[in-house]
């Protein structure tokens, strides 16, 4: 996975970050174990009352079946780009082979899902009318798994979880999740490294002890604990009576409109705001926030960089209808909200690479520049503007601060990277900037092959950086002229002249 930041700045994520996450979500390996269910919906209309009794009457229009309990986490973090394997056990019966056959369409690895005849695969029907449920009607087994079932999935959990980069635990109390179960999952995971989330249920939370992270809702919270939750002191007590009867790293408690807060081993907590703009069904909404807190984690984010990923994803799934899963678009697409500017033009090199190559298949030729760019002046632009005239779209490679400091010395740059990164981006003529840490963009032009690597009319054919490479598979280098008298250096000796005196 990419290097990730410890932290987003002001607790905002950065968009760039989350570009990246998900360019290299397939590298990780996810295991959920937990109860698995149909989510049967019935779409209708309800216009009339029954002449038999006084209930509506739904004329239904449409079908759908989803994916339900521990299924909807596993959906999720396909969804999310991961690998993911399922652990459990379902009945050989329609439902049980239908539930295969959607993880199989899906992709999802069911090697470790086994099969009980004794059991009846549980499934859940939905009847919706004007957007809103009007009944939900439940088929399920509650057993405990007989003992012979169990050893197969503690045996399987204990021999394959160090393959994993995290382990789920999605607890809907169906009787999947045993203690011997939980157990096994905790202490093989302890074993290999592997950290572990739970979604839990019931009130003894004493059997997840020892596992990384519990999500439960306030009201889960309010019965665990046995303190009503009404404001953060008594949301602290609780958190804290948790905490202390199961040894968890980190708690995180889902709070619907008051978004969600993490508390930490050492006393510290973070509340994060809800970012949902209108909600429409919070089913299924903590089994978003436990996949994206999953590939979050596994993909190496800080708990609570993870958190505030999860909580962008809930948001999302609450304006959806029924269980329903989260896109990485959704995600990204969210994040940008918050930056409804140039922003959406600064990208990682591992995220640029796909789109550039999708714009040249597309017929699109590509021109890239690069410089430091330091003190945005008009030769800067007019030079910028000439460069991007000889193709179809513009890619500027941003020295670093740090690579300007070694290029031009320890008091520059005057302006920091993120700002003439914005800067830039801004200007119409530029589609895309990346900022680069080395000497030169050498890397960069042999990740994007520009068609035309344009360089300022101050340099000689020769000493362009990347010459031999682009014109090695037909490219071709561009010198461009800079307007004379404008340059950085110019401005910064005249407010010396200007200002020194005072």
């Amino acid at each position: 996975m990419p290097d990730t930041p410890t932290s987003w700045p002001g607790g905002e994520v950065e968009r760039t970050t989350i570009e990246t996450l998900f360019a290299h979500s397939s590298q990780i390996r996810c295991l959920v174990i937990g109860d698995l269910m149909l989510d049967e919906y019935l779409w209708g209309k309800a216009e009339r009352i029954s002449p038999e009794a006084p209930v509506q009457v739904v004329d239904v229009i449409r079908e759908e079946l989803r994916l339900g309990g521990a299924g909807n986490v596993v959906h999720n973090l396909a969804a999310l780009g991961a690998q993911v394997s399922v652990c459990s056990v379902v009945g050989d019966d329609p439902n049980g082979r239908e539930l295969l056959g959607q993880f199989c369409h899906h992709h999802i690895d069911t090697s470790a899902i086994f099969q009980d005849p004794e059991r009846r695969t549980s499934r859940k029907t939905r009847v919706v009318a004007a957007q809103q449920q009007i009944v939900r009607i439940d088929r399920e087994s509650r057993e405990a798994l007989p003992v012979e079932v169990e050893l197969q999935l503690c045996d399987w959990i204990t021999a394959h979880a160090h393959e994993f980069n995290v382990v789920v635990l999605s607890d809907y109390n169906k009787g999947v999740l045993t203690p011997a179960v939980i157990a096994s999952a905790i202490s093989a995971a302890a074993t290999a490294g592997i950290p572990v989330l739970v979604d839990p249920k019931g009130t003894d939370y004493g059997r997840y002890t020892g596992a990384t992270l519990l999500t439960p809702n306030r009201k889960e919270a309010e019965a665990a604990s046995g303190i009503s939750i009404s404001d953060t002191e008594s949301l602290a007590k609780a958190a804290s009576v948790i905490m202390s009867a199961t040894a968890l790293q980190y708690l995180l408690i889902t709070r619907s409109e008051e978004g969600m807060s993490l508390f930490f081993r050492n006393g510290d907590t973070i509340h994060i705001p809800t970012v949902a703009r209108e909600v429409f069904d919070v089913s299924g909404a903590g089994d978003t926030v436990l996949a994206a807190l999953a590939v979050g984690i596994a993909a190496g984010f800080s708990m609570d960089d993870s958190a505030r990923l999860a909580n962008i994803a809930a948001g999302i799934a609450v304006g959806k209808l029924g269980t329903s899963i989260v896109t990485p678009q959704e995600i990204i697409d969210t994040v940008s909200l918050a930056h409804k500017d140039s922003n959406s033009k600064i990208k990682n090199l591992d995220v640029l690479t796909p789109l550039i190559a999708a714009e040249k298949s597309r017929g699109k030729r590509v021109v890239f520049t690069n410089g430091c760019f330091d003190l945005l002046h008009a030769g800067h632009v007019k030079y910028l503007q000439k460069a991007s005239s000889l193709g179809d779209l513009m890619v500027l490679g941003l020295n670093s601060d740090a690579s300007v400091r070694r290029l031009k010395g320890s008091k520059r740059p005057l302006i920091d990277q993120d700002e003439r990164a914005h800067l830039l981006a801004a200007l119409a003529c530029i589609d895309y900037v990346i900022v680069f840490d080395a000497d030169t963009p050498l890397e960069l032009i042999t990740a994007l092959k520009p068609h035309i690597l344009a360089k300022g009319g101050d340099y000689s054919l020769d000493g362009v950086v990347g010459r031999d490479v682009v014109e090695a598979y037909g490219g071709r280098v561009e010198l461009v002229t800079f307007v004379d008298g404008k340059s950085t250096t110019n401005i910064i000796e005249k407010v010396l002249e200007l200002y020194s005196a005072e």
